[in-house]
């Protein structure tokens, strides 16, 4: 029951979340600012006075890697462009070894390629450490490439949930999102070319 707990609690039972807009703390580096994430998640946060430089940076470094962010460790984040404080905030989230993850609108503000490699590495993750994700998404082409199970609401409703090729062909889907067939076979195509183009490593 999650119900009234604080988001501290929450985070510390296993539950990872990642935001729409993506912060880090933008003086700290790559490195520090997942550092920092572990040394929360080892209740040590407001012991201020031991550097986080000293804090299982071996550890912070390892989860850096599997994001591809370990050559940028020691960057501040304040250079980083906005994908790559996008892994490094994926990074953070892992710092609890989440069985659940949490993603508002993970590729919001991302050029098509960031996009995919982020659900791609996403994806990655997720049959490595063997956790669920949920994920919220207004890109149709990501939702039907990444998605195994899918929600749809309208105006907050519960309109129809399903496997994608169920939700593909759902007559009040098409209606309210799309509009018509021709349309959502367009998105449907778009999902196929970046599964595609995932699997062929571009």
């Amino acid at each position: 029951e999650l119900v009234g707990r604080k988001p501290r609690e929450i985070w510390r039972l296993g539950v990872g979340r990642t935001f729409q807009i993506a912060e880090t703390f933008a003086s700290l580096t790559v490195v520090e600012n997942v550092q920092m994430a572990l040394l929360s998640h080892d209740g040590k946060l407001f012991s201020m006075w031991r550097r986080a430089a000293d804090h299982r940076r071996d550890d912070a470094l390892a989860l850096l890697e599997q994001v591809g962010m370990k050559a940028q460790a020691d960057r501040p984040c304040s250079e980083l462009a906005y994908g790559d404080v996008k892994r490094v905030e994926l990074a953070i989230a892992m710092a609890n070894e989440p069985k659940l993850l949490l993603m508002d609108e993970p590729t919001a503000g991302m050029a098509p390629k960031e996009r995919n490699s982020l659900m791609a590495l996403t994806k990655d993750l997720v049959i490595q450490r063997g956790m669920a994700v949920l994920f919220t998404e207004h890109s149709m082409d990501v939702v039907f490439a990444y998605a195994d199970r899918m929600i749809v609401l309208a105006r907050g409703r519960l309109i129809a949930q399903g496997k994608p090729l169920e939700i593909r062909d759902h007559p009040k889907v098409q209606e309210v999102y799309f509009g018509s067939g021709k349309t959502f076979e367009k998105i449907a195509q778009k999902a196929a070319e970046v599964n595609a183009a995932v699997g062929a490593g571009v």
